[in-house]
């Protein structure tokens, strides 16, 4: 066994086994063996496939390295999925239905605002812990009506700091943005035009798509055709790649910068040229094979990059947010205790609002007041290079 594949399986057994020790040391007069059921609401079909299924794919190897770890105290997870075609009345349905089944110990929703908005009251009614995968800030705020809803990706505020800096360090001056038109866009517009004035960025325009929308090289025009230094882009992976195609048949010469919205798989396929030295701000676990591996965390998230490389034969950037979501879960679950066989849905709620997990992702941290987890130092500047990201610098 390689040292990074034993810091590995290390860290995760001593993270899982710590949240045992507590309830079996006293000798519990019964242990219990039950199942912990996952259910995933995912994006499998439509616009918004490719990060579903990258997210069902990390979810399950995650699911079978902690089965295989010997650290789950005798239980093993479960994952039951539904598809929720990236429509908010399809996703309300299987939450519904995943809300009564009683062996169901949490859910994890996958990258659909919209979806995680809607849900947002009918979870908190039905008392059933969940982890959103989706960026916008109103799947988790405000707290008082999210109790039971969770947040993991990286929040609008800071991407849009991250990214302000990083433009006022290459000297733009005049910037355009092309975002998607829902919650999430719609917020990152606000905290760019924030950023923009702290930084002294001028914003010349703003255009907004649908994120259905396959067609973007009007409005791409429109945002290139004055003279601008910089072009950012926040909308998902695959419009982003339609946007930086459509900006080199404009030939726009000035930068590219993504959110790390747009972030998906490592390696940039027929878009490698038109998003050459394009920036991205996202977490570094995309570049981990980048980085020495100096930490335990930083090895466990070296060894998920190289794991999933090799089971899937490419990385995407999205895949450790939905393995982190498994981990926070199952945590909960064996920290939470209860009665053996029976789901403390409660239990684990509360136990969630105050985890803190050096993650696949980064950092995270859940409090009472903020339900949103991944902290702002995990984000980091990645640049496109002869077709795949890279770490900055």
């Amino acid at each position: 066994m390689s040292p990074i594949r034993s810091a590995t399986a290390a860290a995760l057994a001593s993270a899982v086994l710590a949240t045992t020790l507590t309830g079996c040391q006293f000798g519990a007069d019964e242990q219990d063996t039950s199942p912990i059921v996952i259910a995933a609401d995912l994006e499998l079909s439509g616009a918004a496939a490719p990060v579903g299924k990258a997210y069902q794919r990390a979810l399950e190897l995650k699911i079978e390295q902690l089965n295989s770890s010997g650290a789950l105290n005798g239980r093993r997870v479960e994952l039951k999925v539904k598809d929720n075609r990236s429509d908010p009345a399809e996703s309300l349905r299987n939450i519904g239905d995943f809300s009564n089944d009683s062996e169901v110990s949490a859910i994890i929703m996958g990258g659909c605002n919209e979806c995680a908005v809607g849900a947002a009251r009918t979870i908190n009614e039905k008392r059933i812990p969940t982890i959103a995968l989706a960026s916008s800030g109103a799947v988790s705020s405000p707290v008082a009506e999210r109790r039971y809803v969770f947040k993991l990706a990286p929040n609008a505020s800071d991407s849009a700091a991250a990214l302000a800096l990083e433009m006022r360090r290459k000297g733009v001056r005049k910037a355009s943005v092309l975002y998607s038109d829902d919650n999430y866009g719609r917020e990152g517009l606000a905290a760019l035009r924030g950023e923009f004035t702290k930084t002294g960025v001028k914003l010349q325009r703003a255009e907004s798509v649908k994120t259905t929308d396959t067609e973007v090289g009007e409005k791409i025009k429109a945002l290139t055709d004055r003279k601008v230094d910089a072009l950012v882009v926040w909308t998902p992976p695959e419009q982003a790649a339609l946007a930086a195609t459509a900006a080199q048949q404009a030939e726009f010469t000035g930068s590219l910068f993504f959110d790390a919205a747009a972030a998906g798989d490592l390696f940039l396929g027929a878009a490698a040229k038109a998003t050459e030295r394009a920036t991205l701000v996202f977490t570094q676990t995309m570049v981990i094979d980048d980085i020495i591996a100096t930490t335990p965390a930083k090895a466990a998230r070296r060894q998920w990059f190289q794991d999933y490389t090799a089971r899937f034969g490419a990385y995407n950037g999205s895949s450790s947010f939905a393995a982190d979501a498994v981990q926070l879960i199952t945590d909960a679950e064996l920290r939470a205790g209860g009665e053996p066989g029976r789901v403390d849905r409660d239990g684990i709620r509360d136990v969630l609002e105050t985890s803190q997990l050096d993650g696949l992702s980064g950092p995270i941290r859940m409090t009472p007041d903020n339900h949103s987890g991944l902290m702002p130092q995990a984000l980091t500047t990645l640049v496109a290079r002869n077709g795949r990201w890279r770490l900055a610098g």
